[in-house]
């Protein structure tokens, strides 16, 4: 199943949408897809809605069209498709394609994006450096020869980065599958029914090598162009190999083997026309070792991310298993219930919400950061849903005076300010760890009395919590089996359990 279009769409993390959506427990059902959406901060609810009452939907809306989640962006009478790829479809045959199942969904401040690195632009100036570099110091047909290099050595990195499920638009364009779904099209067949086999190696990856190789080569060494001309000599057989496999084996052309396999044969024409055989002992030793490097780099590498894809698939099974939400429930149940008197003391959130998260937390615990902000996250992504209270542990007997100034100046902070002040006070707080900034931030020399403070720690002491940081949900102790983190995971189908809620 693709989302590469609705995740661009939506501009989210693409490796994180698909973990969590494999992961989780019910996969592949709209139910996941809905809870993957929500965990990265779309929040949505879905519904079963007859296509008389399709009218009144909003201008985006997400549907199950030809089986497969899209979003449906409504443009007078026409509707823009966001799946696999992204297709016009007019009223009449959306309501022909789709079943009565529609997501409604908003999108919140807190949405998960795109976070990882792009090293392409790099790619690319590098490209753009050996091309410049190659029509300033060679011959013309030298320089051809090295960009139909570089045009090798790009289509093998998304090849070699594809079959380790990083999806690649250009290759998955020219096989013409669609944007991202190379698996319906004659490419995939080929490259399937490859037999190749030099230390876990298949010829997409020998590809690479080689043109990585003969890249080096035209650029460091322009003498050596004997060995380029004996190179693509050889590729000779590796183009009859590939054909044979298209055309007896599969009976299917791939689009991405003839463009390579033109790039060879240009290379074949050049280095035949206008490349000499002059020989030296030297340079075949350099490109010999150059060669062995070359396989010896990109056989560690093909391995390395071959155990670390085995790896996630093996951690997205049992993840589905932990991720259960009825497991979750019985082990929180498994605990005796707290029942708690001061639930005003910096209280936060709806107040009628019907699931309510105590977090039990020292403000000089280096652990209790992580605790409020997955608290601070929830009470942004679900503001009328659950309320929050945070029940700092404080004894002035043992207390300083700066640890006694702190909760004063929070105390004055939650009663004078607003919830959003305070809680980007103790944001500020758990970041920089500076008394004297959420000083500022009271502005007061509140001297209040603190019993209502130490009376919720003895409550926290009497209920056996006197380690932080620590989750109380509507008064039962979140699992110890489970990592804070996970709370995420299941904090829409506790807002949905009346059964939990009652």
């Amino acid at each position: 199943m693709n989302f590469d279009k609705l995740i661009d769409h939506f501009r989210l993390d693409r490796q994180e949408f698909y973990f969590q959506f494999n992961s989780h427990p019910n996969y592949p059902s709209a139910l996941a897809f809905s809870d993957t959406l929500n965990f990265l901060g779309i929040k949505n609810d879905a519904y079963e809605l007859d296509k008389e009452y399709w009218e009144e939907l909003p201008d985006e809306f997400m549907a199950l069209v030809n089986d497969s989640f899209s979003l449906v962006k409504k443009k007078g009478n026409d509707f823009t498709i966001y799946s696999d790829k992204i297709r016009n479809l007019s009223k009449k045959e959306l309501y022909e394609n789709s079943g009565d199942f529609v997501l409604l969904f908003e999108k919140t401040e807190h949405v998960k994006t795109t976070a990882f690195f792009n090293f392409k632009p790099f790619i690319y100036l590098i490209f753009g450096i050996v091309i410049l570099f190659s029509l300033i110091q060679l011959t013309w047909y030298e320089s051809l020869f090295n960009i139909l290099s570089l045009a090798g050595v790009y289509i093998s990195i998304e090849l070699f980065n594809q079959k380790f499920g990083q999806e690649s638009a250009v290759v998955s364009n020219i096989c013409g599958g669609g944007s991202g779904n190379i698996s319906q099209s004659a490419c995939s067949k080929i490259f399937s029914s490859d037999k190749t086999d030099v230390l876990g190696l298949k010829l997409s990856d020998l590809s690479l090598i080689y043109f990585l190789g003969i890249s080096f080569i035209g650029l460091l060494f322009p003498d050596a162009q004997f060995v380029l001309r004996v190179l693509a000599l050889i590729s000779v057989l590796v183009i009859v190999y590939s054909f044979y496999i298209q055309a007896f084996v599969e009976k299917s052309l791939c689009r991405i083997c003839l463009v390579i396999i033109f790039i060879l044969l240009a290379q074949i024409t050049i280095s035949t026309l206008f490349f000499t055989w002059g020989m030296s002992l030297a340079i075949i030793f350099v490109v010999a070792i150059l060669f062995i490097s070359l396989f010896i780099t990109v056989a560690y590498l093909s391995n390395l991310l071959k155990q670390k894809e085995e790896l996630k698939k093996s951690n997205a099974k049992n993840l589905r298993f932990k991720r259960n939400y009825d497991l979750f429930k019985r082990e929180l149940l498994d605990k005796e219930k707290i029942e708690f008197t001061d639930k005003q003391t910096f209280f936060l959130g709806n107040r009628d919400a019907k699931l309510h998260i105590a977090v039990v937390s020292n403000p000089y615990c280096g652990f209790c950061k992580d605790a409020h902000k997955i608290v601070e996250d929830l009470l942004a992504q679900y503001p009328e849903d659950i309320s929050a209270q945070m029940r700092f542990n404080y004894s002035g007997e043992r207390a300083d005076e700066k640890y006694t100034r702190l909760i004063l100046d929070f105390l004055s902070i939650y009663q004078n300010k607003s919830q959003k002040e305070f809680l980007n006070s103790v944001d500020t707080w758990f970041k920089n760890k500076d008394e004297s900034e959420i000083r500022r931030k009271s502005g007061t020399e509140n001297t209040e009395d603190l019993t209502e403070i130490t009376q919720m720690t003895a409550e926290n002491s009497a209920a056996g919590i006197t380690f932080t940081p620590v989750f109380i949900i509507n008064g039962y102790q979140f699992p110890d089996k489970y990592d804070r983190e996970d709370i995420h995971y299941f904090i829409s189908e506790m807002i949905e359990d009346e059964d939990f809620l009652s």
